[in-house]
């Protein structure tokens, strides 16, 4: 370029900047006018400290105003009288709405802070002035700098692309021209002044926007900071307690705790495709879910639900005038799949904790079913201590490597790092507890708050009390666990105790045939094994607690089906089946169909040769126990438990007279209390099982049965009768049915699972008893032999003797992780029986995330104004107090609320390290008295938010994996079959088009974790049959069809900007 020249050019490149060119001539000016489309403060910083000197600015800025703004404009400036009043007003709350927008997406920084506060200084002294001009067409760019008179001369004038911001004088590459003749800077002057004096003065409005609208509020306090929080964090929620109407069967009440429940399922649904309804036993779930489908856009309903609650569902969802709806048994699933799904929009699965085991035929089905449906879940247990079924109930409408919650992209990575944290601890150790305990409220807090709608009672009392007040209806109080004991003779001792020495060498090989195959098993087929002959072992020592009557009965089948057995062996053939699934065994109370799905489904046929010389020894020692045990009980005819328990019904005063419920396992001891109990209360004793009911000799079905129970069980019944007052069930009477005319439950088996027995007392604690208490009774067996150990103790002494029996098989018995300790389980279950919490909530919270909405409903309520303000705060808005002294830090600590789409999140940071914090934890650090005063911000500030900022984005970048590698959680099965379909996909010719889609999306499907594990295992086991691409093609299209596959698989993925909505810094003691 021409040196002599009167132009330079400047484009931010290397050190040629407009910044760079500001600085050696501003501070030399006298004045310096701006005229920009945009201005920014982040452009003031870069410039604050040269233009000290400069004796007078004015920046002129253009609007974004909508036309009607520039039309008021044009006609004020036609009216005699000029009226510019209207259309200033707009220009400033434009610019007013420009400027706060500007501050809310600048980095909050020492900078912004320095910049905004010189401005405001430069314009309280009179130093500058800031205009705006309304008109549309100003996108001009335009600096003016004049010198003074004794100066270098006369001015520049500066013109081109760069707006006054960051980008603009620095951080983008521009094109600007610098002219120095005077007649050209005189032209732009000529021109500025034109447009100053048509501008609309912004200064004031400059200021009252940066110390009001703005994280520079510096007038913020901390309760108001408290308030903003919890506006912020429940705005989805604040006002869905007026949003919808209902309409409700006649005489039922209206219910603020449930339309919550309703409201913020809805609100789940929508976002999740899936929702949790999971309120604890007795708050009426069924109810809730019928107001939630009344409210659901129209589409066809499928309830699933058990057997027994088929009537129930449908009785309950006529009353609610829910349409379109259909009702079908879980044990129905497919014969659900054979008339097609299509035409639902919705499933609901009613006691959807039965499907907590993915690898059975029942979930997998299921699942197939619930594809591109809308899932409903409702169960009191979806957590039943193994953090697996949580995630396997998940997946019926969330992929588990792709899902939709906020923070948890790859479910099966999340939960696979939490069981790897329990991992590292032995099972019934205190530490493993309190890893559990630890690993629980993660779960709870980053994945189920987004997908659960739960409730406990005290929830309930606490929050929603003053409605329950109203209506008349109560909560009953737990009584203290009553104790039914009974005691051994001494002939029955020693049967017992010869029994369980010779169960101890008991292999139940018949069970477990595949691990005595010459040929060698996977793992999973081993443990598959094992599982089957464990919970075989776990029948008898059940059914010898239960009853002798039972244990007899079932001792009897064993030793059949071990003798048909080896008459089948020593014929040469063996047919096995491959099919069961035993957490299905565990649901049900009929053992005739339990061995029928053990013996007789035919899979796989096998010839004796097939098989480990020593298995048939095996057999034959299995067999002479079975038949010793025979031989040992065949002269017993005494029943001490159940003597002792008829003494009980007849003179407890709780139990004498009153209704109660008697649960066992055992159909058979059912069958046996049922003959027991007629001699004594003659007409009074109805059984109800899988197979149907017994009253007074005669057997009852179907709907006369259940109008029976309901009429003697059921309140505001509109025929009541009280023909019956003891109930003799198994567990299929445990779920769903109101039975709270009577409030004594009675375990009559030991409750090996204390969490299963919530089911069953849920029947009975319901809102709306006329009872003030509920009981339960547990029976407990004693020896005369160790009478001298203390009741107690002997009680827990024979508790022990019959998990000692099973040995590693004991788990049958209990999934309860706090019994698990071999050495201890007597002890701890008895104590657990004994724990009235034991049967309440089952989680009893300090805190709850209710108390905090309602209160900031309480503001809305009571103190709108306030409520108007907290709204209005402006973003990233910050406050510091001093905490009280029972939550003081020593150091200065800064509490941060962060959101990122949909997640929600809270980081503390000192000056050594940043915390995540759960919203109940920094709740309490929040929350905070209207007179609280703030403390001055320190210099501090800045350096611990930038930590909390780059602690964030630790803890939330992306945690998906690469996806074609299968790794990051999931089967193995997953992995291998991506790598078979990795090794065809694109390289095979012989596939046509509409193969390789197929392919595609099969292959998309596994990544995303769309797959059950089920269906993956068994295609991983054909394919070892089928290894060239048409046969690998044939065994993918047998097993997934393409409605099996996910129709929104490629959704964009919601891409979120990372805002800091509020912050407190918490002063420390020492500073």
């Amino acid at each position: 370029m021409n040196k002599s020249s009167d132009l330079k050019f400047f484009t931010n490149t290397n050190s040629d900047s407009l910044y760079s060119r500001f600085l050696s001539t501003t501070k030399d000016a006298q004045y310096f006018d701006i005229l920009v489309g945009y201005f920014r403060t982040s452009g003031f910083y870069r410039l604050y400290g040269e233009l000290e000197n400069v004796e007078n600015i004015r920046i002129l800025v253009g609007l974004n105003v909508d036309k009607r703004s520039y039309e008021l404009f044009e006609e004020s400036k036609s009216q005699m009288e000029i009226d510019f009043g209207e259309s200033h007003r707009k220009c400033r709350e434009i610019y007013s709405e420009t400027l706060t927008a500007e501050m809310d997406s600048t980095e909050d920084s020492p900078e912004i802070e320095i910049a905004a506060k010189k401005f405001i200084e430069f314009i309280k002294s009179g130093k500058l002035q800031l205009k705006a001009h309304p008109s549309q067409n100003i996108h001009a760019k335009v600096y003016i700098t004049r010198f003074n008179e004794d100066d270098r001369d006369f001015g520049r004038v500066v013109t081109g692309s760069s707006n006054f911001s960051e980008n603009g004088l620095v951080a983008q590459r521009e094109f600007n021209v610098e002219l120095k003749d005077r007649v050209d800077v005189e032209y732009a002057l000529e021109r500025f002044e034109e447009l100053w004096a048509e501008g609309v003065d912004l200064s004031e409005q400059y200021i009252d926007t940066i110390q009001n609208k703005t994280w520079l509020n510096d007038r913020i306090t901390p309760y108001q900071i408290y308030l903003k929080l919890l506006y912020e964090y429940f705005k989805e929620d604040i006002n869905v307690d007026e949003e919808l109407e209902f309409s409700l069967p006649d005489g039922f009440m209206d219910l603020a705790y449930q339309k919550q429940a309703v409201m913020s399922a809805k609100k789940v649904l929508e976002s999740y495709n899936g929702v949790f309804l999971s309120d604890v036993v007795g708050l009426g779930k069924t109810f809730i879910t019928a107001l939630l489908l009344q409210k659901l856009p129209p589409g066809r309903k499928l309830i699933i639900c058990p057997p027994v609650l088929e009537d129930y569902w449908k009785e309950t969802l006529h009353q609610f005038y829910v349409p379109g709806f259909e009702v079908e048994s879980l044990g129905k699933l497919d014969k659900i799949l054979e008339k097609g799904t299509e035409r639902f929009t919705y499933v609901v699965v009613d006691e959807a904790h039965r499907f907590r085991n993915e690898l059975t035929t029942g979930y997998e089905e299921l699942h197939k079913i619930c594809r591109n449906k809308k899932v409903i879940l409702v169960s009191a247990t979806p957590l039943n201590n193994k953090l697996e079924d949580i995630k396997t109930q998940i997946k019926l409408f969330q992929p588990a490597k792709n899902s939709a919650i906020p923070g948890v992209q790859n479910l099966d990575a999340f939960f696979k790092a939490q069981q790897k944290e329990l991992d590292q601890y032995e099972k019934g150790t205190a530490e493993y507890l309190d890893a559990v305990k630890e690993t629980s409220e993660k779960v709870r807090d980053k994945v189920l708050k987004h997908v659960m709608v739960r409730r406990t009672r005290s929830e309930i009392k606490n929050y929603f009390g003053e409605d329950i007040d109203k209506q008349g209806l109560r909560f009953p109080d737990m009584a203290d666990p009553q104790r039914i004991v009974y005691q051994f003779d001494s002939k029955t001792e020693k049967a017992f105790n010869e029994t369980i020495e010779l169960l101890r060498d008991f292999s139940y090989a018949r069970y477990t045939p595949l691990l005595f195959l010459k040929k060698q098993l996977s793992e999973f087929e081993q443990q598959s094994q094992r599982n089957v002959g464990g919970f075989m072992k776990g029948i008898l020592v059940k059914r010898l607690e239960s009853s002798f009557y039972a244990f007899k009965k079932s001792l009897s089948r064993f030793v059949h089906s071990y003798e048909r057995f080896l008459g089948m062996y020593d014929e040469g053939t063996v047919w096995i089946s491959n099919k069961v699934d035993v957490f299905e065994l565990l649901d049900a109370d009929n053992e005739d169909r339990l061995l029928t799905l053990v013996e007789d489904e035919k899979a796989q046929k096998y010839d004796s040769t097939d098989f480990q010389p020593a298995y048939r020894e095996k057999l034959l020692l299995d067999l002479e126990i079975l038949q010793e045990i025979e031989r040992l009980w065949r002269n017993i005819d005494e029943d001490p438990k159940t003597d002792s328990f008829v003494e009980e019904l007849k003179n407890n005063p709780i139990l004498a007279k009153k209704k109660v419920l008697v649960f066992s396992e055992s159909k058979e001891t059912v069958e046996h209390l049922q003959s027991e109990l007629d001699k004594h209360f003659s007409g009074k004793v109805l059984s109800y099982s899988s197979h149907g009911g017994v009253l007074d000799g005669a057997s009852l079905r179907g709907e006369h049965l259940r109008d029976l129970i309901k009429a003697n069980y059921q309140p505001k019944h509109p025929q009541p009768q009280d023909n019956v007052q003891i109930l003799l069930t198994t567990d299929v009477l445990a779920e769903g049915i109101n039975l709270h005319r009577s409030n004594i439950i009675i375990n009559y088996d030991l409750p090996w699972n204390p969490t299963r027995v919530l089911q069953r007392v849920g029947r009975v604690n319901r809102v709306g008893t006329e009872h003030d208490e509920v009981y339960v009774f547990n029976i407990f067996p004693t020896a005369q032999s160790d009478a001298h150990l203390g009741l107690e103790d002997n009680i827990k002494s024979k508790i022990q003797a019959f998990h000692n029996t099973l040995g590693e098989d004991a788990k049958y018995l209990s999934d309860d992780e706090e019994l698990t300790t071999h050495e201890l389980f007597g002890e701890r279950l008895y104590e657990k029986l004994n724990d009235k919490n034991t049967f309440e909530d089952g989680e009893a919270e300090a805190d709850s995330e209710l108390r905090y909405l309602k209160e900031i409903r309480g503001i809305r309520d009571n103190n709108a104004d306030l409520f108007a303000r907290i709204k209005m705060l402006p973003k990233k808005a910050r406050t510091a107090r001093k905490l009280p002294e029972n939550l003081a830090y020593r150091d200065d600590r800064l509490l941060t609320f962060f959101r990122k789409g949909r997640l929600k999140k809270f980081v503390i940071a000192d000056n050594i390290s940043p915390l995540e914090l759960t919203f109940l934890e920094a709740a309490r650090l929040f929350e905070c008295q209207p007179d609280t005063p703030a403390e001055k911000i320190p210099a501090g500030y800045f350096d611990l938010l930038q930590s909390n900022k780059n602690y964030l984005e630790e803890i939330t970048g992306d945690d998906s994996i690469d996806l074609s590698t299968g790794r990051g959680g999931g089967s193995s099965n997953e992995a291998q079959l991506l790598k078979t379909l990795k090794a065809v996909i694109g390289k095979f010719q012989g596939y046509t088009d509409d193969d390789e889609e197929y392919l595609k999306m099969v292959k998309e499907a596994l990544e995303h974790g769309t797959i059950p594990r089920n269906t993956s295992k068994r295609i991983k086991q054909k394919l070892k049959k089928n290894l060239n691409p048409l046969g690998i093609l044939n065994v993918f299209r047998e097993n997934i069809s393409y409605d099996d596959l996910y129709q929104d698989m490629n959704r964009p993925k919601e891409r979120s900007v990372r805002e800091v909505i509020l912050s407190e810094l918490m002063v420390g003691e020492e500073t």
